[in-house]
């Protein structure tokens, strides 16, 4: 439910310059979004090759998405795990205004 309304929460101005594939493996489910050139495209089912990898279960990734944690410490206390680059990360609660 949470990804079908993502793309409509995408910050178009937290998008300019970022080119990455975003894979999110939420429990047994995945998705991922692909930004180029200011816009997105989310998908269901893996990536063929992700910028970066976000896994999680589903009740973390909801208390993630809801605004209960924040994502330094849902990283920091294992409770979402991230394989790639870090920046990008760091840009994800920005770009699709989680929370």
């Amino acid at each position: 439910e949470f990804f079908d309304g993502l793309q409509g929460n995408v910050d178009a101005s937290k998008t300019a310059g970022v080119n990455a594939t975003y894979q999110f493996d939420i429990g047994d489910n995945q998705w991922h979004a692909v930004i180029a050139d200011g816009s997105v495209a989310i998908n269901e089912g893996p990536a063929d090759n992700p910028t970066i990898t976000l896994s999680a279960t589903e009740e973390n990734w909801l208390d993630l998405v809801n605004g209960k944690i924040n994502g330094q410490t849902a990283f920091l206390t294992g409770k979402l795990k991230i394989q790639g680059d870090m920046t990008l990360a760091m840009k994800l609660e920005s770009v699709f205004q989680l929370g």
